[in-house]
């Protein structure tokens, strides 16, 4: 499960990761969050129209398609297994799969990290709502696996993590066996190289009720 992350890399740590198009102001303004919660602006890394760009989105996703987008729910979890069958999935599953920069998830009031401190990308979906005014909402959510050894005595879910070098594999769009080929990616990691810690700060060790 994926209820809160931290991103505290150096902006010259991201920059390599992210490439050079990076959203409006995020050079000169960007800070390291130590916690990052559902409903706050994230950085997203997505390929539209041919080419790779970095965006900042909501976490919670707003389906295309929804009326109203101030009421109804607003996942910030997918299961992976089930991810292609639900009706706010579907399109983004095949189109819009995107990946959250990250350097810790938070279970149960620990910290999970890499042993060298290196961001790594958390798999995602996003979408792009449009409203009657011509306003737009582009918002994501994580994706979960079933745990590896590391994470099952914190939690029965953790985040899916796509490995570096294959970013454009992961957001090509895609369908029928494009997308399977996807799957051996959402089967989980393996814990080597991970450890658990204190988290840094009270606030870290929030939790709130999970979705999926």
């Amino acid at each position: 499960m994926c209820g809160r992350y931290s991103l505290t890399a150096r902006i010259d740590q991201l920059l390599p990761l992210m490439g050079s198009n990076l959203p409006p102001g995020l050079l000169e303004h960007y800070a390291p969050r130590p916690l990052i919660r559902p409903g706050e602006p994230v950085l997203a890394l997505r390929q539209e129209h041919g080419q790779f760009n970095s965006a900042l989105m909501l976490w919670g996703l707003l389906p295309e398609w929804s009326k109203d987008p101030l009421n109804g729910p607003r996942p910030f979890n997918a299961r992976s297994e089930t991810v292609g069958e639900k009706a706010s999935f579907r399109g983004p599953w095949r189109h819009r799969r995107c990946l959250l920069p990250a350097d810790g998830f938070f279970e149960k009031g620990q910290r999970l990290t890499k042993r060298d401190g290196r961001p790594f990308w958390l798999a995602a979906i996003w979408d792009r709502w449009i409203g009657p005014d011509g306003s737009e909402v582009e918002s994501c959510c994580v994706l979960t696996t079933a745990p590896n050894a590391l994470v099952a005595p914190l939690h029965d879910r953790m985040p899916v993590i796509v490995p570096e070098g294959l970013e454009q594999a992961w957001m090509e769009p895609l369908d029928g066996p494009g997308l399977r080929a996807l799957e051996p990616l959402m089967q989980g990691w393996s814990p080597e190289g991970w450890m658990v810690e204190k988290p840094r700060s009270a606030n870290a060790a929030e939790q709130l009720p999970l979705f999926e």
